[in-house]
C-alpha cells in the first residue's frame, strides 16, 4: 500500500517520538508498504525553522538525504491535478499545507498517516 506521511508523522516517526501511535509506527514501517512525503512537508519544516518553531538540527538537503531517502521515503512532488483537487476542497482544514497534503493523498488515493482529526472531514483514509 501507499502512504502520504502527514508532516508531523514524519517528525516523530523520524525521531522516535511515542506522540506516533503504534499504528501508524507498524503501518511506515511495514516493508509492504511505500511510503510518501510531499514536498510541501518539507517547505512546512522549513518555515517553521526559519521562525524558530522547529529545530531540526541539520539543513534540509541533509534531512532529505538522511531522513527521507535513508529511511526509502519517496518525495511526492505538486502536480497540476494535485492542484485540481485543492481548488475543490471544501474549507474544514484552513492550514495550506494541510489542505496540500490532502489533496494529493485524495488525488493518488493514498491513505495519509496523520493525527490530524480535521482530516477526517474530506474522503480520504486516515491511518492512525
Amino acid at each position: 500500500m501507499k502512504l502520504l506521511l502527514d508532516t508531523h508523522a514524519f517528525l516523530w516517526f523520524i525521531e522516535g517520538n511515542q506522540n506516533l501511535s503504534l499504528t501508524a509506527k507498524n503501518a511506515i514501517e511495514s516493508p509492504t508498504n511505500q511510503r510518501y512525503l510531499s514536498i510541501a512537508s518539507l517547505w512546512e519544516i522549513a518555515i517553521k525553522v526559519s521562525i524558530g518553531k522547529l529545530e531540526i538540527g541539520m539543513t534540509l538537503t541533509e534531512l532529505v538525504n538522511r531522513e527521507v531517502y535513508g529511511n526509502a521515503i519517496e518525495m511526492l512532488e505538486i502536480q497540476s491535478h494535485h492542484l485540481d483537487t485543492l481548488a475543490g476542497l471544501p474549507f474544514h482544514h484552513k492550514d495550506p499545507f494541510d489542505r496540500l497534503i490532502l489533496s494529493q493523498g485524495l488525488t493518488e488515493k493514498m491513505p495519509i498517516v496523520t493525527k490530524d482529526g480535521l482530516f477526517a472531514n474530506y474522503p480520504v483514509t486516515l491511518i492512525w
